[in-house]
């Protein structure tokens, strides 16, 4: 069985007020559906790995085969919460260290250094 390639996406959201981060996944989902229905939705293995509403950020991890397809989804999206809403991709990595390495945020150091050995 072969292993399956993620990446991870990094995203800004350009909106006024922010929906709670099960109702923007929720969007998300919407949007995938809407144009690739449910079996290409089902091919992403979307998760929702980080959702910050100060920074009006998000990190999702999806397959690397349905990255596109993620991407164009994401494009789709033009409200969230009932305001005027744009969604911008600022960084895709293979793994959460660079991308946030890419980004410059400091979330990899603490989330990376539990596995240290002696």
């Amino acid at each position: 069985m072969k292993r399956v390639k993620r990446r991870y996406l990094a995203l800004q959201i350009d909106s006024e007020n922010l929906p709670r981060a099960k109702e923007f996944i929720n969007e998300v989902w919407g949007a995938i559906t809407k144009l690739y229905g449910e079996h290409g939705a089902s091919l992403t293995n979307l998760t929702l790995i980080d959702y910050n509403l100060e920074k009006k950020a998000a990190v999702f991890r999806t397959s690397l085969l349905t990255l596109n397809l993620v991407r164009a989804s994401l494009a789709t999206i033009t409200t969230l919460a009932g305001n005027e809403a744009a969604i911008h991709v600022i960084a895709v990595s293979g793994t959460l260290k660079a991308l946030y390495k890419k980004i410059g945020s400091n979330k990899s150091a603490s989330q990376n250094n539990h596995h240290s050995r002696k």
